[in-house]
């Protein structure tokens, strides 16, 4: 079983920027991969960024260049580093764990452990 605890969120004008963290606990077979979600009010839960435990790290298009996702594998905590934040990236964020392609397709149903959620409020 593994435990995920995000933390980190908040609320920050436009332009901001917010690091989330999130801690595993637990035993994560070799292999196995972190990623983020994110789901705005209204909308479907989507991956937004993701990395394995060789540091291969993928991300959406739309944050490309404003999101960094960090992996620190000695404490099995992962990071999200978001920057130039814009108020479309109002959502609630969720770490997860997963087999290596979750990280790679960024698929929810590639899925096993889900963090609680943080919330993440940019204004305009």
């Amino acid at each position: 079983q593994v435990r995920l605890m995000e933390s980190g969120g908040g609320s920050v004008q436009t332009g901001g920027s917010l690091r989330l963290s999130c801690a595993a606990s637990g035993y994560i077979p070799s292999g196995y991969a972190m990623a983020w979600f994110r789901q705005a009010p209204g909308e479907e839960r989507e991956g937004i960024a993701g990395i394995n435990f060789d540091g291969d790290a993928r991300y959406v298009d739309s944050v490309k260049g404003r999101y960094t996702i960090s992996l620190d594998i000695a404490t099995n905590t992962q990071y999200l580093q978001m920057n130039s934040l814009k108020p479309e990236d109002t959502a609630m964020y969720y770490c997860a764990v997963g087999p290596r392609p979750m990280a790679e397709l960024l698929r929810t149903r590639d899925v096993l452990y889900w963090g609680q959620g943080t919330q993440v409020t940019v204004s305009s």
